[in-house]
């Protein structure tokens, strides 16, 4: 299940719940509807194939790196 970021409109505090897609989650001080707020992607991470390459070409270049 997706995480998503929520507002209230009648109290405007904002949630973030771990919801499916189509449900809408109430809001837990005043129980009204909440509203999907729109968020920025996650920014990709390294992955194990980056790191092994620049590991490679540290020793190459003959010093030590730990990225």
């Amino acid at each position: 299940m997706p995480l998503f970021d929520f507002r209230c409109p009648r109290c405007r505090t904002v949630h973030e719940r771990l919801v499916r897609a189509d449900s809408t989650p109430a809001c837990d001080t005043c129980g009204q509807p909440l509203e999907r707020l729109v968020s920025l992607p996650a920014a990709p991470g390294k992955s194990a194939g980056m790191i092994a390459r620049a590991r490679a070409r540290a020793a190459r270049e003959g010093h030590f790196s730990n990225d």
